[in-house]
This record gives structure tokens, sequence and C-alpha cells, in this order.
């Protein structure tokens, strides 16, 4: 069973609807022990750095996630939640869940064509090889809806990236750790490609 985090943030059912279209089980909840118990956690999310990071404490949620990080739980983040795992975000300058080291600065664009937030499908490339990326090929292109991006502090933690005036993190890794900018449950067959690759991942660094 996979757990999706509920912790009021949006596009917990566009998850849940990605992985039934999989036939793969899974519950929305936001009981920490249910998150202990489950095989595997997707902590997605549309929402405030600040907000999200508050109410993951005040449920216990956060303690939760670290317990299954140490424990090499396979765990994957989606947009708003491939930005709380990092250690501190621009929005808000707030402390998020530090279980990747980094900080998720906000665009800084010097063209006026170009608005934030970064709306639409974009190519990702591949830098670094993982079991949860492996049938992207050149020129897939993926749904993105963000106005702040992950930038770890180790280039190696990032496994893929964008352009957007700038080029950017969009799936950052470590450990039993995946996370991507992008919405994998939005991006038609090679999003639901790589939820499917995340459900048969065992969680070993790639």
């Amino acid at each position: 069973m996979i757990a999706i985090i509920d912790y009021d943030a949006g596009n917990l059912t566009s998850v849940k609807r990605a992985l039934d279209s999989l036939g793969v089980p899974s519950v929305v909840t936001a009981d920490a022990d249910a998150v202990r118990n489950a095989e595997r956690i997707i902590l997605p999310g549309v929402g405030h750095a600040g907000t999200a990071v508050r109410i993951l404490r005040q449920r216990g949620l956060d303690k939760a996630l670290r317990e299954a990080f140490a424990t090499g739980k396979p765990i994957m983040g989606i947009c708003l939640g491939a930005q709380i795992i990092l250690s501190r975000s621009e929005e808000g300058n707030t402390e998020c869940l530090g279980l990747i080291d980094g900080t998720c600065p906000r665009f800084s664009l010097t063209n006026p064509a170009l608005k934030v937030p970064h709306m639409g499908w974009n190519a990702v490339t591949i830098k670094h090889n993982h079991f949860v990326l492996k049938d992207v090929q050149p020129g897939d292109e993926f749904y993105f809806v963000h106005s702040y991006y992950p930038l770890p502090d180790e280039p190696v933690r990032v496994l893929a990236t964008s352009e957007y005036e700038v080029t950017f993190p969009v799936a950052v890794g470590s450990r039993s750790l995946v996370a991507t900018q992008f919405h994998p449950e939005k991006s038609g067959r090679i999003g639901l490609q790589i939820l499917r690759n995340f459900t048969m991942w065992d969680g070993a660094p790639c």
C-alpha cells in the first residue's frame, strides 16, 4: 500500500486517480502511523511551503517521513513535495524537512515574456540515471506549475534539469528518496510510467 500524505495541500486526488489507473493500491492519509506502516510514501502537494511544513509538524508527519527515510523506505515527492524535502525555501523563508541539503529559490527572470509561476510543458534532460526515471527519453515533456524549484547543495543529487530562461533542477534524489518538480500524474503516458517505476523501485540508490 502506498500512503499519499495529506497535509491540506492540493493535488492529492490527481495522484490517487493516477495510481488507481495503474491498479496500484493507495490511501490518502493524514495519520502518521499509517504513513509509518505503508510500503511506500508519496508526498505530493500544491501550496505554500511555510503552511505545508507547519501542518506536517503539527500532525507528526515530519517525524514519520524522517523515520521512513532513515530506514530506506521508498519515498517520492511531487511539486511542493519536491521542495520541502530540502533544508530551506525562500517562500516565507521556511525551514523545511532537511532530508536533502539545499534551498528552494524563486525564479528570478529577466525576459518579460516569461511569467512566474512557470506553467506548462517542458522537456527534461537526465543528468544521472535513476530507476524511477529510466524510461524518460530525450525530448519527453512534463507538466509544471511552480514559482520555486529545488536546488540541492550537492550537484550529484540533481537527477534531471529543464530550461526556463535558466537551467533548473526538476528531479532530485538521495538514497530511498526521489522527487520531481513536475507533475507525473498530469504528464500523460510518460508521467504514468514514472509513477509505475516508483511502485517497482526497491529504494536502492541508483
